[in-house]
């Protein structure tokens, strides 16, 4: 067949964008053609695929996007495919993959009144529920049952168009038997003193999954614990000036250490002590999976979807909601614990052994075969 898949921005380091290249290459491995459809592309270009950049600029996100939609309806009229596979939400998908979380429920709880009689929200809300509302016919792939009950709760979602997927993290970032020297390694190239505690973050949102949480905790742990060496490894692509004036105000400038977008992040994993992902929203938060198997204690806001995989086995720190700061600090001097440290590592290794934590692409694919060639099979009036 002949899919079209369709993205707002591709750039290397996102985690739906990795999602993305990973359901391009396992639908790919079933034979299936693949044309993108993007506004922004970052980095290489995806093997054997047909990339079309959509001409659509505006001063608005909301603008762009529905320039975006009425250029590729157009163009897909123009030049048919076999079925339609969204990334971002929007009209006229014959499946969508969930990996942002409800905006329905954002706007409610976490917006005032006033912002409800914006353009912006009537135009992400429309395009919410063209997916999910009753009157729509898109097959939706779900991470996070969370988030699940979220949309049935606002949509009223039949559960016969939502279909749960297990996680699908790389390999590569299992433990190996070599983590010990690897993490040797890696700390001798990041310069951290034996003995140091080393907190890793990682995402490209660096609002939305709570740096600036992150970056007070720190420092509040600091000022608590004279006796304490500890840094902030910050891995990831987006804007910094805002958090390094922070670290700076805070006084932990000289801690916070900004590392970009990177390709090693398995090496990261060995060299820290305990990821911190203190998220605002996450519809689910696959580093803390590829943390889980590295071996990597967690801390976790318990908003994020995959936060259960942390709590069930007992890997790490779940923080409640309402977030409070003080609990975060806490938590990571929780870490500074060799002993607790360890039982969440071996917790987490264990957990992970007898898990699916690896099939979200593969069984993604065979779903999305599926429903268009059912739906290729019933005759349309």
């Amino acid at each position: 067949m002949q899919l079209a898949l369709l993205l707002y921005k591709y750039f290397p380091y996102g985690g739906m964008q990795r999602d993305f290249r990973r359901f391009v290459e396992a639908l790919q491995k079933r034979g299936h053609d693949c044309r993108i459809y993007c506004i922004d592309w970052q980095g290489e270009s995806l093997p054997d695929t047909e990339l079309r950049l959509v001409p659509a600029r505006a001063l608005t996100r909301h603008t762009r996007n529905q320039r975006f939609h009425a250029w590729v309806k157009q163009d897909i009229t123009a030049s048919p495919i076999d079925g339609v596979v969204g990334f971002n939400k929007m009209p006229g998908l014959d499946v969508y993959y969930a990996a942002d979380g409800c905006y329905a429920d954002i706007a409610a709880t976490q917006r005032s009144s006033l912002y409800r009689l914006t353009p912006r929200y009537k135009h992400f809300s429309s395009y919410e529920q063209a997916v999910f509302g009753q009157g729509s016919n898109t097959e939706i792939l779900l991470i996070s049952e969370t988030e699940k009950v979220k949309f049935q709760h606002y949509y009223h979602t039949p559960e016969s168009r939502l279909h749960m997927l297990p996680p699908g993290i790389d390999r590569d970032r299992c433990r190996s038997e070599n983590a010990a020297a690897r993490r040797e390694a890696a700390r001798a190239q990041l310069d951290i003193a034996s003995g140091e505690l080393v907190f890793l973050f990682v995402g490209s949102g660096f609002r939305k999954k709570g740096l600036d949480r992150a970056i007070t905790a720190l420092a509040a742990l600091l000022a608590r614990r004279e006796d304490l060496t500890a840094r902030l490894l910050i891995a990831g692509q987006d804007k910094e000036r805002r958090f390094r004036q922070l670290a700076k105000q805070q006084g932990v400038a000289d801690q916070v250490h900004f590392l970009g977008g990177r390709d090693d992040i398995p090496e990261l994993l060995l060299a820290a002590d305990a990821l911190v992902h203190p998220a605002l929203d996450e519809a689910a938060g696959i580093v803390l999976l590829e943390a889980l198997v590295a071996g990597l204690p967690v801390i976790v806001t318990d908003v994020c979807g995959y936060a259960h995989h942390i709590a069930t086995p007992g890997a790490g720190v779940v923080l409640d909601s309402p977030f409070e700061p003080a609990m975060l600090t806490t938590a990571m001097d929780r870490m500074s614990d060799g002993y607790f440290r360890h039982q969440c590592r071996e917790r987490g290794l264990a957990y992970a052994e007898r898990t699916d934590l690896w099939s979200m692409h593969a069984t993604g694919a065979a779903l999305i075969e599926g429903f268009l060639k059912k739906s290729a099979q019933v005759p349309h009036e």
